[in-house]
């Protein structure tokens, strides 16, 4: 039988006066703080409080208004009164002692956990352009002080950023298919749509959205707001076999020496698009319309498979990069060697399996070395095919546009059909 099954403690009726209770208060608050503890101090403390710790403490006169008291005496007078610990007492007049200490530092261990994991997610590694936008998201703290809130967020957030672009489909609808049926997830206004705003707004190197038009605008670049006519990818080159409008659209173009603009409905359409498997076709993928036009111009109904993106791809051409590829394609991409066409790259890679072509860091200085004179790159991000390259941009502060290295773009493109690589296409 434990003592508080036994007969009451002598002096527990010392002890539980009410004039002695702030001063119960006052130690249980402090042993609950998790750090060593050798004086409390309470008050203010009026004449009868001051009595009844008088008594207590065995003084023999009055105690300040705001007194400091020594634990090692009130332990003394707590156990010669009844037999029991400060720690003892207090956790029976008072409640269970806490330790914030230990709360604080395994709270901070959750923060720290969950940063940790925001940085090195998959999504955020893959366009380090986003790191920003995770550095922005610890700076704006934990959504209603709450780790485990702040995780789910983030976690939907990333959930539709690894989405997009959407297959042009409206807001309610992507937000529906790709957050478990939740339709009114994304809608103006909410935590999770400004959340996805921002990375977006990051992504771009513009402001966060402040209207209303700039918003729509944000979501019409990710895809969102898209139908499938107005999204558009321009190709050139491309045979491929079958009845479907994919394929017959671009067989008449290349036929007549043509490029074709490709709408995301046709791409859709059924019908059968087939490519030879062997050898595999390469397609050869630009940023700007001005590369895809220059090799359309030279090798004529010979030109090899090319895709432009036109800047950002949007939703037609990553669904046709991702059709090629499905289909057996290698994706090779090129794009301009400036801020932004790194995080367009990033993106496009993060997106497809489409591999640098002509990317690189040494790329980027043989460039420089023919024109050492451009427009300033803009703001820097991470190339994750080569850290080297983002180095070597900031070193000589130049961006060197696609149209510039176009010659060596096209004698790669000569080169492949010299040697008939792209001769998988029916």
């Amino acid at each position: 039988m434990t003592h508080s099954e036994a007969e009451p403690f002598l002096g527990e009726g010392t002890l539980r006066r009410p004039e002695l209770r702030p001063l119960w208060r006052a130690v249980h608050d402090r042993l609950s703080s998790g750090r060593p503890v050798t004086r409390v101090r309470l008050g203010p403390l009026d004449e009868t409080q001051r009595e009844a710790l008088a008594d207590l403490l065995g003084l023999d006169r009055l105690p300040e208004a705001r007194p400091s008291i020594a634990l090692a005496r009130l332990e003394d007078a707590v156990t010669e009164l009844c037999g029991r610990t400060v720690r003892e007492t207090v956790t029976e007049l008072i409640g269970p002692l806490g330790d914030r200490a230990s709360q604080r530092r395994r709270k901070d261990d959750e923060r720290a956990e969950l940063w940790t994991w925001l940085d090195g997610h998959d999504t955020v590694r893959a366009q380090p352009a986003l790191s920003e936008w995770a550095a922005s998201c610890r700076a704006a703290g934990l959504v209603d002080g709450s780790t485990e809130r702040t995780r789910s967020l983030l976690t939907e957030a990333l959930t539709v950023l690894a989405e997009l672009p959407a297959r042009a489909e409206p807001l309610p609808v992507f937000a529906a298919r790709v957050l478990k049926g939740d339709s009114h997830a994304l809608d103006d206004g909410t935590r999770l749509s400004t959340l996805v705003l921002r990375a977006l707004a990051t992504l771009h190197d513009t402001a966060p959205p402040q209207s209303a038009a700039d918003r729509r605008a944000l979501w019409t670049r990710a895809g969102v707001a898209d139908d499938d006519l107005s999204a558009t990818v321009l190709v050139g080159g491309l045979r491929p076999s079958g009845d479907g409008p994919l394929a017959r659209v671009a067989r008449v173009c290349v036929e007549a020496g043509q490029a074709a603009s490709l709408t995301l409905a046709q791409l859709r359409a059924p019908g059968e698009c087939t490519l030879a498997a062997d050898p595999a076709p390469i397609v050869h993928v630009v940023e700007n319309p001005s590369i895809l036009a220059l090799a359309i111009h030279r090798f004529g109904v010979d030109c090899p498979p090319l895709v432009c993106t036109s800047g950002w791809p949007n939703s037609a051409a990553i669904h046709l990069l991702r059709l090629l590829a499905d289909r057996g394609a290698t994706l090779l991409y090129h794009g301009d060697f400036d801020g932004e066409g790194i995080r367009i790259a990033a993106y496009l890679l993060d997106k497809t399996s489409a591999r640098p072509w002509r990317m690189t860091a040494a790329d980027y200085r043989a460039a420089i070395a023919a024109t050492p004179y451009g427009p300033p790159p803009g703001r820097l991000t991470e190339a994750p095919w080569d850290p080297e390259l983002t180095r070597a941009m900031s070193e000589h502060g130049t961006a060197v546009v696609e149209e510039l290295v176009a010659d060596a773009l096209l004698a790669d493109l000569a080169e492949a059909i010299r040697e008939g690589r792209w001769s998988g296409w029916s």
